[in-house]
């Protein structure tokens, strides 16, 4: 079974690769979907409905290009650029989350959108 998932917002559509976490099985057990992202700073995030717990890999600094999941707010996460909560230039969600995949396309036209985006995942 493929890893691999499609986010389309608008006309844009980026490829995403997904780890093999439990999280990430968890989520990916839950699509196709649709959400409501808002953003913040140089992230979107939106409830996506997963129940999930802190795992032994969370981590509050992310990679450019990270997908993780907010377990708090039950929330899907794309990271591309320093959020308020940054310390320099890192991406840097505002507390722990568990990362499940990477975006493999390229992020900046994330940069572009507005601050609340709605989102296909398949």
């Amino acid at each position: 079974m493929s890893n691999t998932i499609l986010i389309t917002t608008g006309d844009l559509k980026l490829k995403a690769v997904l780890n093999e976490s439990v999280t990430a099985v968890k989520f990916k057990s839950l699509l196709p979907m649709e959400l409501t992202m808002s953003r913040w700073g140089q992230e979107y995030y939106g409830d996506c409905g997963i129940d999930a717990q802190l795992t032994a890999d969370a981590k509050d600094v992310m990679e450019i290009g990270e997908i993780a999941i907010w377990p708090v707010g039950s929330a899907l996460c794309f990271f591309f650029g320093p959020t308020p909560a940054s310390v320099q230039d890192e991406p840097r969600a505002a507390s722990s989350a568990n990362p499940i995949g990477k975006i493999i396309d390229d992020i900046s036209p994330l940069k572009k959108l507005g601050s609340s985006i709605k989102v296909k995942i398949t």
